[in-house]
């Protein structure tokens, strides 16, 4: 059945590139994989065997980058400077993009590199609140529902659609003036 002498060998790799796929740094996946395998081993006689034993220990990583990025955005979200909206603001323009902060083109083939991308976007997702980036990272990485990403991050679902909106037009934002 699980054999938790053998978790290391048999799913360590796995979970350490879940995480770090996750995770905005190589020292943070390996500590959420670490605290993976110990609530595993702590929950070891919960296992059920309703699913494959990898299965069961995804699930608890998620939830210990769930627990990483909840912790994170309780800290300090005051020291974090605020995000300007790159829409023009009261005047005939009202809501329409400032000529400088609209959309680029992202088509261009030569320079899409999965890694790359990846590596810019930790980076844009490092300049989010941290609640941005928790309600982020839970919507559009993890993809989970929105009453889930409510309950998680504390907000109405009202709020949800207010960070996603600002997080997504800052992480876009990012991307282009770092990555195209």
């Amino acid at each position: 059945m699980i054999n938790p002498d053998r978790w290391i060998e048999k799913h360590a790799d796995y979970l350490f590139a879940y995480a770090r796929y996750k995770l905005p740094s190589k020292e943070t996946a390996e500590d959420v994989v670490q605290e993976t395998f110990l609530s595993a081993l702590s929950a070891v006689d919960k296992f059920q065997g309703k699913s494959s034993e990898r299965t069961w220990l995804v699930s608890i990583l998620k939830r210990r980058i769930v627990d990483f990025y909840r912790k994170e955005a309780r800290r300090d979200e005051q020291n974090f400077s605020s995000y300007s909206l790159p829409f023009h603001k009261g005047d005939d323009m009202e809501n329409h993009w400032l000529e400088n902060r609209a959309p680029k083109d992202w088509s261009t083939d030569e320079k899409i590199q999965l890694d790359e991308f990846h590596q810019v976007l930790q980076i844009c997702l490092s300049f989010l609140k941290p609640k941005q980036r928790l309600v982020f990272m839970m919507k559009i990485l993890e993809q989970c529902p929105s009453d889930e990403v409510c309950e998680k991050a504390g907000i109405s679902s009202e709020n949800l659609w207010t960070i996603m909106h600002r997080a997504r037009l800052q992480v876009r934002e990012c991307i282009e003036k770092k990555w195209l």
